[in-house]
């Protein structure tokens, strides 16, 4: 599957688009239950969809052919077609609504390195305003879909070219049933360095890796959400 594109041309609806067969497809979306049905989040399509309708062109109100739309798609189910479109095709954002996800993946970005980020030679936090002016300085996006916690490691790498910053670091042993172990380990890894693992004869996986110690309490959240509490976690003594 083809990651999704976000649009960044001037639009006036949220839609999701996809051109397919020589035609357009388009549906009106309600922007963050369609990002998060594209996170595998449990979304119901039919919360996702402003209409239940597939258009040519939403901002002129023109539904689709049917007919086209049944030939090009080998379906008549109206839900599994927005599906499709909404899982392979470009997200389409207002300015205002991209404005918004910027500036609150900004701040939460700003707000987990001011908690864990210190000057090494002074050993204290930095203001709120200097990570931010730092983040200007080195030119740095963020990526809309991902959330701020999996930003922060890549953010903290170009900040530090212009603004002297570690992050006060905790080691964590992650233990992890089989039932899941194989496909945490992006998960993991995004919160932090890996510093070895090991699987046992059941297939649980044991790693220890080395994350901010101020967003532990998320990196445990994450993990119970995405193994459904079959995780055991423990700090490592230096």
């Amino acid at each position: 599957m083809q990651p999704m594109s976000m649009v960044k041309e001037r639009v006036h609806f949220n839609t999701a688009k996809l051109k397919k067969g020589g035609e357009t497809f388009e549906i009106a979306v309600d922007p963050d239950l369609a990002i998060s049905f594209r996170n595998k989040k449990p979304v119901d399509i039919k919360e996702v969809l402003k209409s239940e309708h597939i258009f040519s062109d939403v901002k002129k109100g023109l539904i689709a052919s049917e007919e086209h739309m049944h030939t090009i798609f080998e379906m008549k189910d109206v839900l599994k077609i927005a599906e499709f479109i909404l899982t392979h095709g470009e997200l389409q954002l207002t300015n205002d609504y991209r404005h918004k996800l910027y500036e609150e993946k900004k701040k939460r970005i700003i707000d987990i390195i001011a908690r864990n980020g210190v000057d090494p030679k002074t050993h204290l936090p930095h203001p709120k305003t200097r990570i931010e002016n730092a983040i200007s300085e080195a030119k740095v996006t963020f990526d809309y879909y991902q959330s701020a916690e999996d930003q922060v490691q890549d953010v903290l790498k170009h900040i530090m070219k212009v603004l002297p910053i570690k992050f006060e670091m905790i080691k964590v042993e992650v233990k992890i049933g089989s039932k899941y172990a194989s496909k945490m380990y992006g998960t993991v890894s995004s919160f932090g360095k890996i510093m070895h693992d090991s699987w046992t004869p059941d297939g649980t996986w044991i790693v220890v890796v080395e994350i901010p110690a101020g967003i532990q309490n998320d990196f445990y959240d994450k993990l119970n959400a995405l193994t459904h509490g079959d995780v055991s976690t423990e700090i490592v003594k230096q």
